[in-house]
């Protein structure tokens, strides 16, 4: 079974009602657990471990820049958008200096901060020029596909 094939069984299980199914063919066996603490964990064959929020988009792939949003309500502010689910981190290490913080200017191709999805690590490029106002997302924290990141002022 491909990750594909498991992305969409993820999916039907979240839409559905059913708590538990699991699935074995000639590769391994695949069990998905609907938790009560919104959460599906997907085991494959092997040491992979997938787990991934309810109704939420797979994962993009690895080089895809964030994406700027048209202006926020009646301010000029743009909001620099995750193109994939994962975990938020400011610095590329914990011994890094953060990336990108309220008054860094950036420009196209500054990368602003780091996506982790299945362990993986997804360094997220500006794609707009001005200057950080402010940062939504808490270090280390969840993240949804489309889910605002940052603030940024023209």
């Amino acid at each position: 079974m491909d990750l594909k094939q498991i992305h969409e069984l993820i999916k039907i299980i979240n839409k559905s009602n059913i708590g538990e199914i699991s699935i074995e063919d000639k590769d391994g066996k695949v069990t998905i657990k609907q938790k009560e603490e919104p959460a599906v964990t997907v085991a494959a064959p092997a040491p992979q471990v997938y787990t991934a929020a309810p109704q939420q988009a797979p994962a993009a792939p690895a080089a895809a820049p964030a994406k700027p949003a048209a202006p926020t309500k009646n301010d000029n502010l743009l909001t620099i958008k995750s193109p994939m689910i994962g975990t938020f981190y400011r610095r590329p290490s914990p011994d890094k200096p953060i990336l990108a913080d309220v008054g860094t200017e950036i420009t196209p191709g500054k990368v602003v901060c780091i996506i982790e999805a299945m362990k993986l690590f997804n360094e997220i490029e500006s794609e707009i020029k001005g200057t950080i106002v402010k940062v939504l997302v808490e270090d280390a924290s969840p993240v949804e596909y489309d889910q605002p990141l940052f603030l940024v002022e023209p």
